[in-house]
């Protein structure tokens, strides 16, 4: 966003909303993190399709939500209301306003990557996000299981803290997309998925391996700390990447997004790259058809 755009919202901080992003998804984690023993008990997945009351679906069978979902979104919602009470709040759960984009928007994932929640595999997050004219200014994302949390400002760079230290983020220095470590996700619904295998299969032979990990705010965040190379994913909602894209973007990627009113059903791609590959992984990407809508059949 042009600094122009900010200036028709007189007071704005982009290192305060940051800091608030940052206090929000810690507090949303600690709850997600005391609660997922307390609901499902162990690590085992015996609990997961007894209990009707902790789990139910949205968009398919194989999409899940929790109890825990709804709570943290609740926790996150009561800590808005009083720190930023006239900003208006677009969560995964209890909806929003999706369609307006003006002013200053939160778009919140209370557990991004919840079959992994589910399950008991540590690839799980809370992801905050700040959104002004549709456009991320400020963010957080903290890996509940790891107890990193890592955070972006417009304009300010991105960093991971956790376990007593702060690290700036940056990209790999990757050249190659024969080398490149990709990670990507599946959406639910059958169409969706056998669209995304046939772009798997062309990129595969291509790159130096592929990587599921379950939760696109991590894999955005991964890009940024350079544990992989390049994340890209189709049929995201604003609240899976609103934060972690942009701190991508703060550690250096090259990243396409979607219109920040352009949810999973459109089928929209995003993707995230670092800057050595981005030409030539673009390339590919245009000639097996990535940057092409998977809409929902």
């Amino acid at each position: 966003m042009p600094e122009s755009e900010s200036e028709n919202l007189p007071g704005v901080d982009l290192l305060e909303l940051r800091d608030v992003a940052v206090r929000i998804a810690e507090e949303a984690a600690a709850h997600v993190r005391a609660r997922r023993p307390e609901v499902f008990g162990g690590v085992g997945a015996s609990r997961i399709t007894d209990d009707a009351d902790s789990v139910q679906s949205k968009s398919t069978p194989t999409d899940p939500v929790t109890v825990v979902d709804t709570e943290t979104e609740e926790v996150v919602r009561a800590l808005l209301a009083r720190l930023r009470p006239e900003d208006r709040i677009l969560g995964e759960e209890g909806g929003g306003s999706s369609q307006s984009l003006h002013g200053i928007r939160w778009v919140v994932d209370p557990i991004d990557g919840t079959v992994n929640f589910l399950y008991g595999i540590p690839a799980y997050a809370v992801s905050v996000g700040v959104q002004i004219e549709g456009r991320s200014v400020a963010g957080a994302v903290v890996d509940v299981a790891r107890e990193y949390t890592y955070s972006a400002a417009l304009g300010h760079g991105a960093t991971r803290s956790g376990d007593g230290t702060r690290t700036d983020l940056r990209c790999t220095d990757i050249e190659s997309v024969s080398m490149a470590l990709v990670a990507t996700g599946f959406g639910y619904g059958a169409a969706r998925r056998t669209a995304q295998g046939e772009l798997i299969g062309a990129l595969l032979p291509r790159v130096r391996d592929i990587r599921r990990i379950g939760s696109a705010a991590l894999d955005l965040c991964m890009v940024a700390s350079g544990q992989v190379d390049a994340h890209f994913e189709h049929g995201l909602s604003p609240w899976d990447w609103a934060a972690g894209a942009l701190i991508a973007a703060e550690a250096g990627a090259h990243v396409h997004l979607p219109t920040a009113d352009s949810m999973s059903a459109a089928g929209d791609v995003v993707v995230a790259v670092a800057p050595g590959i981005a030409s030539e992984l673009g390339a590919i990407f245009d000639e097996i058809g990535a940057y092409a809508p998977i809409p929902d059949a």
